[in-house]
């Protein structure tokens, strides 16, 4: 007869504990049971012996269990086993079974002696494929090893998050032996871990069978209850042999340190990052206020949510600025102020370009006088008062949630320059460490070097322009036979003063003569060498000299001025015999300008520059009718870096025709508005209309020149 598996009536209750459902190592193994009699004959027979030998019951019961299933030549070896089994030994071990097919099958065998109750003696045989058993008992060690021997946290839980297994890395992790584990659901046991994240994991995990990877969670154990820790925790469903979940599996690792270590990198990076914004960035132009500007913007929102900018007053006139000592007051002036778009603070600080005096309290003023940056990496309402500027900009900076301060000196060529301020608030949750002041100082000192060269800039380009300016002329007055006017327009923005010039000179017999020249370069030098051509072009006027002769002794006096270049163009008007003559060394041709309003360019023969020493300039000379118009210029009028000095010229050919009438003030200002300029390089303008005396008219109202 065969045994059969045991059913439970339907609808009969199960004892505690019971399955009703199969799902076990028994059904992996399926093992074969058989009984034997004392004469080793089969008395028993289960579905699994016939499913592992082959035999059916109609063919193995009754039979010699050696005789069915054991080849000849061990036959002896197996009657005697059996003596022993009987005897009541037990015996255990691998051994090759024929099976109905002829084939050999190593089985795992386990041989126990029975005893009824009348006393009689069976064996009872367990049976198993050896192969099965063999791969369950590695799987087992591996198992076990990896679970006691594995650095990874390594427990089972079910689905509601009670532990069922826990190995001793994690509990090392936790902090907690096993014991005070097993059976309790995790947010019982971990009150220092957000537990929702894993218990949603866990459902997800059970619900798709996909595992879920690397997962951070955070929080604090008992091991280390003073300090976050971040953990990498991957989660598996783990299913019975016969593929239904009975929970999920968490391997869970420490990425604290290495999380660290990657934040760190990546801040690195970031601060490379920010350095190379302000090498591109910062320095651009030699305005000090659009210099201040770069710093704060690189600043925020990378390395801070607020900055502001402040110079020492004296920076600003282009001197350089008094030493601070401590306990002194400073005197400021805001030049940038840049906060995130998710702050509106206006009133915190000073208004851009306004006076202010910080007492030796304020953090900044410190900053100053230390020459070194001061770090407040915490912000209560104390330290808020000596940041701010008052009660108002207090309060607004706690609205903000500012809880991190750091006031870094503008220091180059050893001198002072002011201070930058930064804040941290709410948006930036990391208060400013060791690291973020370095940042600041470096960002600091890129900037102060651009600052402090607007300041030189600034300092030489007055200077420069003061000379020019008191070199310029006033335009005569009292002269009936000639109307005059004149611009000048210094360089703007980058370019430094130059060298142009012009001159109204009287001569003898009612005639007068026009100068316009230009000195290359720029700056002092410039305007200094401008101002030696001017003075000997009028010492040589007086001597009554014709214009390519004046231009010649000129070139010889340019010549020990250094190494310096100019052009010039030198103009005599007579009014009363209606004649010019001029001379060009090296200098764009003058534009007459007829009394119906045509407008042509002299053709006049152009020398070389002064300086070059060549000493030819041919005078020319053309008939000057009554009312005519003579422009005289310096190229920065007709040249810029986009167009070619054509372009210019005959922009300025188009706003001069029909001007024949107009006052010339008016001419002047339609020419420099025509041509659209905000000069790259500066500007000489002269205007001169004759009128013969014999004509009768009064004199004219004369005009001095305008910047």
């Amino acid at each position: 007869m065969t045994v059969q598996e045991p059913v439970p009536p339907a609808g009969a209750p199960m004892p505690a504990g019971a399955a009703a459902t199969s799902g076990s190592v028994l059904d992996l193994l399926r093992v074969a049971t058989f009984v034997l009699d004392t004469r080793a004959r089969i008395v028993l027979w289960s579905p699994e012996a016939e499913r592992l030998f082959g035999y059916p019951p109609e063919e193995a019961l009754g039979r010699n269990a050696g005789r069915l299933l054991v080849q000849p030549e061990h036959w002896d070896l197996v009657t005697e086993w059996f003596r022993l089994v009987m005897g009541g030994a037990a015996w255990t071990g691998v051994f090759p079974v024929r099976h109905r097919d002829g084939a050999v099958v190593p089985t795992d065998f386990r041989y126990i002696r029975l005893r009824d109750v009348d006393g009689e003696l069976y064996v009872l045989g367990l049976a198993a494929d050896a192969e099965t058993v063999r791969r369950l008992d590695t799987d087992l060690a591996m198992s076990h090893s990896l679970l006691t021997q594995s650095p990874v946290g390594l427990a089972l839980f079910d689905k509601n998050l009670r532990w069922l297994r826990v190995n001793p890395a994690l509990a090392r992790i936790n902090g907690l032996p096993a014991e005070a584990m097993l059976g309790r659901r995790m947010p019982d046991v971990l009150t220092g871990i957000d537990t929702g994240p894993v218990q949603r994991a866990v459902d997800r995990v059970l619900a798709t069978g996909q595992p879920l990877l690397d997962q951070r969670s955070v929080g604090r154990t008992a091991a280390d209850p003073g300090h976050d820790h971040i953990w990498s925790v991957s989660y598996y469903r783990v299913d019975d042999v016969a593929g239904r979940p009975i929970g999920v599996a968490a391997s869970a690792v420490d990425v604290s340190e290495r999380h660290r270590a990657s934040v760190e990198v990546a801040e690195a990076r970031e601060r490379l990052a920010v350095i190379a914004d302000a090498s591109a960035r910062i320095g651009t132009t030699l305005d000090l206020r659009q210099t201040a500007r770069e710093l704060a913007e690189v600043a925020v929102p990378r390395l801070a949510d607020l900055a502001a900018v402040d110079v020492l007053d004296a920076v600003l006139g282009g001197e350089p600025p008094p030493p601070a000592g401590a306990g002194d007051a400073a005197r400021f002036r805001a030049l940038a102020v840049v906060s995130a778009a998710e702050n509106d603070l206006t009133g915190v600080w000073d208004e851009v370009g306004e006076l202010a005096s910080y007492g030796p309290d304020r953090v900044v003023t410190r900053a100053v006088a230390d020459r070194t940056p001061v770090l407040l990496p915490r912000l209560g309402q104390a330290l808020l008062r000596t940041v701010a500027k008052d009660d108002a900009a207090v309060r607004a900076l706690r609205e903000a949630g500012a809880h991190s301060y750091l006031a870094v000196p503008l220091i180059a060529r050893g001198r002072v320059l002011g201070a930058v301020s930064l804040y941290r608030t709410r948006h930036h949750p990391r208060p400013f460490d060791d690291q973020d002041r370095a940042l600041a100082a470096e960002l600091a000192s890129r900037a102060a070097i651009g600052i402090d060269n607007a300041r030189l800039y600034t300092r030489e380009r007055n200077a420069a322009l003061t000379l020019q300016r008191s070199l310029l002329p006033q335009l005569p007055a009292g002269y009936r036979a000639i109307e005059l006017a004149a611009r000048y327009l210094p360089a703007t923005s980058e370019t430094e003063v130059g060298g142009d010039w012009f001159d109204v000179l009287p001569l003898d017999r009612g005639r007068i003569a026009l100068v316009v020249g230009d000195v290359m370069g720029k700056g002092v030098h410039a305007a200094a060498i401008m101002g030696q051509l001017r003075s000997t072009i009028r010492a040589l006027t007086r001597l009554g000299l014709p214009p390519g002769e004046l231009l010649g002794h000129l070139d010889a006096t340019a010549e020990h001025l250094g190494e310096s270049i100019a052009t010039c163009l030198y103009t005599v008007c007579d009014p009363d015999e209606g004649r010019l003559e001029t001379a060009c060394a090296g200098h764009p041709p003058p534009v007459l300008v007829t009394p119906g309003g045509t407008a042509e360019l002299l053709e006049i023969s152009r020398g070389a520059p002064l300086g070059v020493g060549t000493g030819a300039f041919p005078g020319q000379r053309r008939d000057l009718p009554d009312g005519a118009m003579l422009a005289m210029f310096t190229d920065g009028l007709v040249e810029n870096r986009r167009d070619p000095i054509d372009t210019g010229l005959h922009t300025l050919l188009r706003l001069l025709r029909g001007a024949g009438r107009r006052p010339l003030e008016q001419v002047c200002d339609a020419v420099l508005e025509g041509l659209g300029r905000a000069p790259l390089d500066d500007i000489a303008l002269l205007l001169a209309r004759v009128h013969r005396r014999a004509s009768g008219r009064p004199a004219r109202h004369r005009r001095t020149p305008r910047g």
